[in-house]
């Protein structure tokens, strides 16, 4: 059995240099290396424990695109062969025509994606002649109607989620549709301006609390105190279920 020195539980706020967990049970993840025996934080963030990677979660910064990335982005310009798209880094993405799901002719990009269009899109190659994006996949095209905010890329993990629990408590309590890109943009749309207005007020509340620890319950309270009904509910019945588990074991 692989012994475990040290190990810290939960996610915390860690600084460069500060030990995360000791032992040889985990591998070093983003943010983080190996000194010895210990896993150390590379940066100042979240501790992030999972499966047998350790990470650091960074709190401040700009995003930086990696291929795979789920972003979104505005479509700014059309060339002969595609779009370019601005997704808030240093400089903008390209979209080739070849990368949308269908064949269309050069003369009709403009019917596909036109100026001022949001795209969720996949970045599928980064190089240093720039970011390159795709289409092609299931869930990805032009974004309809609702709205956009932007916000820290590296609050997107603390909006998400584990395994998507906090998007989709906030989608629950609102009936919103929300697509969060990994450079920070996020597009919600919903039944009424005021159920995008709850879900945008819901984003800055975990934005601003993203540091600390049990955010879900902190979130699950500031939407009770909001009075959205629907959130209220569907809380309630969630702690009705976790204390029937609880119950059972």
């Amino acid at each position: 059995m692989v012994k475990i020195e040290k190990m810290a539980s939960g996610r915390k706020i860690v600084v460069p240099g500060e030990t995360i967990v000791s032992g040889d049970a985990f591998l070093p993840g983003e943010g983080a290396y190996r000194d010895g025996k210990d896993l150390v934080a590379g940066r100042y963030g979240l501790s992030d424990i999972s499966e047998k990677f350790v990470k650091v979660i960074a709190v401040s910064g700009v995003y930086i695109p990696r291929r795979g990335n789920s972003i979104i982005g505005e479509v700014i310009g059309i060339t002969f062969n595609g779009w370019l798209v601005n997704f808030g880094g240093a400089e903008n993405a390209f979209l080739s025509m070849m990368e949308v799901p269908r064949y269309i002719n050069k003369g009709e990009l403009r019917e596909h994606f036109d100026f001022g269009d949001l795209i969720s899109a996949k970045v599928w190659n980064t190089n240093g002649k720039g970011v390159d994006l795709s289409v092609k996949m299931r869930g990805f095209g032009r974004l309809e109607g609702g709205q956009l905010m932007q916000i820290n890329p590296n609050k997107v993990p603390r909006i998400i989620g584990r395994e998507g629990s906090m998007v989709n408590l906030i989608k629950d309590a609102t009936g919103c549709e929300i697509n969060v890109g990994q450079n920070g943009w996020v597009w919600i749309r919903g039944g009424s301006i005021d159920n995008e207005i709850q879900t945008r007020k819901i984003i800055d509340f975990i934005c601003e609390n993203a540091t600390i620890t049990g955010l879900t319950d902190k979130v699950e309270k500031f939407i009770k105190d909001m009075g959205i009904r629907k959130g209220v509910e569907i809380i309630a019945e969630n702690t009705h279920k976790e204390k029937k588990v609880k119950e059972k074991k």
